[in-house]
């Protein structure tokens, strides 16, 4: 099958013929779909999310498909099901680390992986959903529709009426003033570097735009979700949050990197204000995606204002250099009709 490879960090990714090996106990063979592409993923490239030592592997962790096998023990999905494929854990086994076939020599990768023609997932990676589940929603519903749901839902728990800060405006980015919009918060800033952000930001639903390479986020703000990582950005944000204010820490710095709270004093001001980081803003991949799939039929989810390119698996190398200009909104690769 052909697949990406991660061969080796900060170059161009391999796209290659790779052998599936034996399904073992918990593990589901999945036909793949479509993929999205996460900005995590970058870090990944660089060797910075505890990678380095596992090269070569494969790549991806949102996805949509189909399954096509399933090994000893799996239950809660069948043969023929579409399921969304997902990072954060849900139901079944905690499957070992799949092996696959490169260059005649046995591979591991990770407990669930998407740019590939098929993948074998651990079972508590995937979730099956109605076969009329849009598959480019099934992509997002795997990472970042999730996370910023749970970040604005579960982790910030934003109130109507509540102020949010966003600060970066890509796939998540533009994810969370869907997420914030949908929960009546007033108003809704979208911070961003590039100008050409603006419209995609108000089409999700943004009150303002702010060109942080020009402007200064002015006021305060009840709710402050950060999708950018930067120490900087986050450390200057902090300034910004009222006496009720609640910091969410979706993209992560650099390892070795630290965050300096300024005037640290000002955190007891109020009721006393929160910095806190997520994991997938405790997304329960069962519980929730069936609830955001009714939220998407009910058109209070738009993913059309979200993905901003479409590329298939030979152009993957193309795909991450639109992505590292910040210009995108959510990338999805196209594998299997």
């Amino acid at each position: 099958m052909k697949a990406v490879v991660l061969e080796k960090l900060n170059d161009k990714l391999s796209v290659t013929e790779v052998e599936l090996t034996e399904l073992q106990y918990g593990q589901v063979l999945v036909k793949n779909l479509v993929s999205g592409l996460c900005g995590a993923q970058l870090q990944e490239i660089a060797g910075l999310k505890g990678n380095a030592n596992f090269l070569p592997h494969l790549m991806g962790h949102e996805g949509c498909g189909i399954v096509e096998k399933i090994g000893p023990g799996v239950n809660t999905v069948k043969v023929g099901d579409k399921v969304v494929m997902h990072w954060r854990k849900g139901s079944g086994i905690e499957a070992p680390f799949p092996k696959y076939v490169l260059n005649g020599k046995e591979i591991s990768s990770g407990k669930v992986t998407t740019l590939s023609e098929y993948s074998i997932v651990s079972e508590n990676r995937v979730t099956s959903v109605p076969h009329d589940t849009p598959e480019e929603l099934c992509a997002l519903l795997g990472c970042g529709l999730t996370t910023a749901l749970g970040a604005v839902i579960n982790e910030a728990e934003v109130k109507p009426g509540e102020s949010v800060l966003i600060l970066g405006s890509g796939g998540v980015g533009l994810n969370l003033i869907q997420a914030a919009k949908l929960l009546s918060a007033y108003p809704i800033v979208a911070v961003d570097i590039n100008e050409t952000k603006r419209d995609l930001c108000k089409n999700a639903g943004a009150t303002y735009f702010v060109n942080s390479k020009d402007q200064v986020i002015e006021g305060q703000f009840d709710v402050i979700i950060d999708t950018t990582g930067s120490p900087n950005v986050i450390s200057n944000a902090i300034k910004n949050l009222s006496g009720i204010g609640r910091m969410i820490l979706i993209g992560q710095p650099k390892p070795g990197e630290d965050v300096i709270i300024p005037l640290a004093a000002s955190l007891f001001e109020g009721s006393g204000k929160t910095i806190k980081a997520t994991q997938g803003g405790k997304t329960n991949p069962v519980e929730d995606i069936p609830k955001y799939i009714k939220l998407h039929k009910s058109g209070l989810i738009d993913i059309n204002k979200i993905i901003t390119h479409r590329f298939n698996l030979d152009q993957i190398n193309e795909a991450f250099d639109i992505l590292r200009t910040g210009m995108a909104g959510r990338i999805i690769i196209q594998i299997n009709n």
